[in-house]
């Protein structure tokens, strides 16, 4: 179907006689459609299972083998209104789907995302996603579309009447030579968008005489130039950020300070300088945390006002050899020196090491409550660990999810700081596929004061 065409923004049961309904409802139960539209709606997969291992408590929002994917944890995962979770979705391949915390009711809110960041306004019901100009799939001119969530999943009345298309807009066009990549980050004022753009358009505004980088590393990634673009999304205003010799990669914003971005130099493991932050105008470029040598910085992340975590590796063993211990990457990631979940100031550069799961590969992806209480990570055993910022306690709070699958948890804390929504394969039969799943914060730290880390 269309864009132009998309016109179903209820389930199509409320609109059928009940055995027309019926036969609906068990097609999209039993095979549900490669294709769909902007507004489509899917019945609740939404499961209650016990952690096999912790007891947690665990709520899976989706249960099929489908193969969802949550938003990477540098990103906002709800809705502002924190009823509803938006995904990559496997039930319609190359499409974000939002599913509701509660009744597990599922909306179909992107058309032609592809592999574009899904951008979850926190201020506003808005998301935001790149998707393909035209018939041209890669290489061509891309545009920024905003969705208004509130009208979507509401479902206004009288929405049966209008096409869902009409909660679309499209924000401008990146044309084709700027070479727009999928990677972006609404900014903290939703005023702006920012992107990475193509080598050739990066190269263009490099200063003069950089030194362009080399890969770097055994996966033959890393090298420059790199750039960050961005659009307005009111005017379709086009402005160029900055651009490095280096590979950019995981471009996010603060989303509580307008103007402020974060990203990596990109190498697919370790990099001579992981972490960056640059103002919106293209000033204040700078290490976030300037790392040592023997030190494999990854994954860092907004998780307050005025903070990012990141992981510091401890996951080779000194002298080692094979799968995550080559010796091209350097000295980094033994824990023959300190490693582990680390914060930092943005501002000031501070820096503190929360602490560090003691066994196998350590803290691998983090995240943090907004306000300050909590931290989770991951590891390379799909486990979760959470650390009371406070207390400094630490404790795994989920173990159950195969080491199999087809990726890591990647947790994410909901804004309340109340639970994290990571993605595992617990309950794929081919142990793979994954589905998205809520790990509560456990209720005994919930019902201590709630006391800012700083107080």
């Amino acid at each position: 179907m269309s864009r132009s065409s998309a016109s179903v923004s209820r389930p199509a049961a409320t609109r059928r006689g009940p055995l027309a309904a019926l036969l609906l409802l068990g097609g999209l139960l039993l095979a549900p459609p490669a294709r769909g539209a902007l507004g489509t709606r899917f019945p609740s997969e939404r499961r209650v299972v016990p952690d096999p291992v912790t007891g947690a408590e665990l709520v899976f929002l989706t249960s099929r083998p489908d193969g969802d994917r949550k938003i990477y944890p540098t990103h906002n995962q709800w809705t502002s209104d924190g009823k509803w979770v938006v995904f990559h979705s496997g039930k319609i391949r190359g499409e974000g789907m939002a599913v509701h915390e509660e009744t597990g009711e599922m909306v179909q809110v992107t058309e032609g995302a592809g592999r574009s960041t899904l951008c979850v306004a926190r201020k506003s019901m808005k998301l935001y996603y790149l998707r393909a100009a035209g018939e041209r799939r890669r290489g061509g001119p891309r545009e920024l579309v905003e969705v208004d969530l509130g009208r979507l999943l509401a479902g206004e009345p009288g929405a049966d009447d209008a096409p869902a298309a009409s909660c679309e807009r499209v924000c401008g066009t990146i044309p084709a030579a700027i070479g727009a990549g999928g990677d972006m980050a609404l900014d903290g004022g939703e005023e702006w968008v920012w992107f990475r753009v193509g080598r050739d358009e990066a190269a263009r505004h490099l200063p003069e005489g950089s030194e362009v980088k080399d890969d770097f590393g055994p996966r033959g990634m890393g090298a420059g130039p790199g750039g960050i673009a961005g659009m307005n999304v009111a005017s379709g205003e086009l402005r160029h950020v900055v651009s490095v010799p280096f590979q950019v990669g995981h471009i996010q914003s603060n989303p509580w300070v307008p103007s402020q971005i974060v990203f990596c130099w990109e190498t697919g493991g370790k990099s001579p300088q992981r972490t960056w932050t640059v103002q919106a105008d293209g000033s204040g470029l700078r290490p976030l945390y300037p790392e040592a040598d023997y030190e494999w910085v990854t994954h860092e992340a907004v998780i307050t006002p005025k903070e990012a975590a990141f992981a510091i590796m401890g996951h080779r063993q000194p002298g080692a050899d094979g799968p995550g211990q080559d010796p091209a990457w350097g000295p980094a990631g033994t824990r023959e020196k300190p490693t582990g979940l680390g914060v930092v100031e943005i501002a000031s550069g501070t820096m503190t090491l929360a602490g560090q799961i003691p066994y196998g590969s350590g803290f691998w992806h983090v995240t943090g409550s907004p306000d300050g209480r909590f931290l989770a990570g991951d590891n390379f055993a799909r486990e979760i660990h959470m650390i009371h910022r406070r207390t400094h306690e630490m404790r795994r709070v989920s173990a159950g999810h195969k080491r199999s699958a087809d990726d890591h948890p990647h947790p994410s804390f909901k804004p309340d700081g109340t639970k994290v929504v990571i993605q595992s394969a617990m309950l794929s039969e081919d142990d793979s596929a994954m589905n998205l799943c809520l790990v509560p914060v456990p209720q005994d730290w919930l019902e201590r004061p709630p006391a800012a880390v700083s107080d």
